[in-house]
């Protein structure tokens, strides 16, 4: 196992998770340009052209102003990785507004009639999805920090009364 480790990287469970999911994607690659080749040509060339070249270095970028705007800390406060806290909201709640995105910025006619819903109530569900998103993740981001501080201080009992944070 160690020897196989050494040459794949990894173990067997992620080669076989990553052959699972490439088989499929082809599968599904298969079924779609059966259907309509053109345009899932057209699909894939414009989905990676509008990956690589705009939204990529938009992203990036913001990670990077994240990271600069709030790498100061205090010399005494723990170090949590508090960057994926920021980023896994900011990632689904990107995520659901590029699916969404003709329904939450009313572009999408046909589909009130089909929703039966007005197109009024996708961009308020879109705010609040990601409110409590970026909610959820402050919770976890606060449940982390206050975890590592009891563990920095090394006997796991809460703050004497005066002293850090209440319970």
């Amino acid at each position: 196992m160690a020897r196989f480790v050494r040459w794949y990287g990894s173990g067997p469970l992620h080669l076989l998770a990553l052959l699972a999911s490439f088989a499929l994607t082809g599968y599904a690659m298969v079924r779609l340009f059966a259907v309509r080749p053109p345009e899932v040509a057209v699909w894939f060339i414009g989905a990676a052209i509008l990956h690589d070249l705009i939204l990529l270095p938009l992203y990036s970028l913001a990670d990077l102003s994240a990271l600069s705007v709030l790498r100061h800390r205090a010399a005494d406060a723990p170090t949590v990785p508090w960057i994926n806290y920021l980023r896994v909201p900011a990632f689904l709640s990107g995520v659901l507004l590029l699916v969404w995105f003709p329904l939450v910025f009313r572009l999408a006619v046909p589909y009130p009639g089909d929703t039966g819903l007005s197109d009024n109530v996708y961009l308020g569900r879109w705010l609040v999805i990601t409110g409590v998103l970026f909610a959820a993740s402050a919770v976890a981001f606060a449940l982390r920090l206050r975890g590592t501080r009891r563990v920095d201080r090394g006997d796991g009992s809460p703050p004497a009364p005066g002293h850090g944070a209440t319970p």
